[in-house]
């Protein structure tokens, strides 16, 4: 997947207008709400920001495994939370422009102020976590419990940051225990190809093929502990990333990143 897409000015060219492009995308967003309404603005203009802009950079999006999912979860009746390995900053929007459904983030209470991105977050339905104290952070799971057992599905990453050397970071609670309180299935998901197209602390895209491996729900009713929900969830991500993986062609990506 070589050619001129991996040339230097056209990277450089590509992450530059990528990067002016998502300011000017939540305009567009803001702009667009009092005609469409806030949710269908942001989910007409940013899924086809995502698109477009992988799109020049020569990314190959590739889902496997939804159409094996329950009706219910593939036409959105059903709102469940996405789990996903973390690989890379292009892991948010690609899953946004990916996922056949609408699914919105969990984000730090902090990124609301961020103008205009936060504002067009905002209109997503991001549900913002305070993080400042545990009392606060403990309200803020319930809040989010009840926006999703009111029918918004979500996406988090369980290991909490990026990835610094292509494996899998130990998971943190959190989410296992929004799970829980929401009720709602988990829905694993496995990503592969992340971690070359953009390495830690690089900022020019390599063109490549995302692969977005997607499970079986996992019911949280179905495990005593967190801990066994946790425990089994991670083994079906990891498993999911292999797969994943395994579609990319690239011999040793990992070792090979930078």
């Amino acid at each position: 997947m070589g050619g001129w897409k991996s040339s230097w000015p056209w990277r450089v060219t590509v992450t530059a207008w990528g990067l002016l492009s998502l300011p000017l995308t939540a305009v567009a967003i803001i702009a667009g709400a009092p005609f469409l309404g806030p949710k269908r603005s942001f989910w007409f203009f940013g899924p086809l920001w995502s698109r477009s802009i992988f799109l020049f950079f020569g990314m190959h999006n590739e889902v496997i495994g939804w159409e094996d999912l329950p009706e219910d979860i593939r036409q959105g009746r059903q709102p469940v939370i996405f789990m996903a390995n973390h690989e890379s900053a292009l892991d948010p929007p690609v899953l946004m422009g990916s996922l056949p459904i609408p699914a919105v983030y969990l984000a730090k209470k902090e990124l609301k102020w961020m103008v205009p991105v936060g504002w067009a977050a905002m209109m997503a339905g991001t549900i913002f976590i305070d993080r400042s104290n545990r009392e606060k952070a403990v309200a803020s799971i319930a809040t989010a419990a009840r926006e999703i057992r009111g029918g918004k599905s979500v996406v988090l990453f369980p290991e909490g940051t990026r990835t610094r050397t292509g494996e899998l970071l130990p998971f943190k609670k959190g989410g296992f225990a929004l799970a829980v309180d929401a009720g709602t299935p988990i829905v694993p998901l496995g990503i592969g190809g992340a971690y070359y197209m953009l390495p830690p602390g690089r900022l020019l895209v390599r063109p490549w093929k995302y692969t977005i491996a997607v499970g079986e729900p996992v019911d949280p009713a179905r495990y005593e502990t967190k801990e066994e929900l946790l425990a089994d969830v991670r083994s079906r991500i990891e498993s999911l990333r292999e797969i994943a993986r395994g579609r990319q062609g690239v011999p040793g990506q990992d070792a090979k990143a930078h």
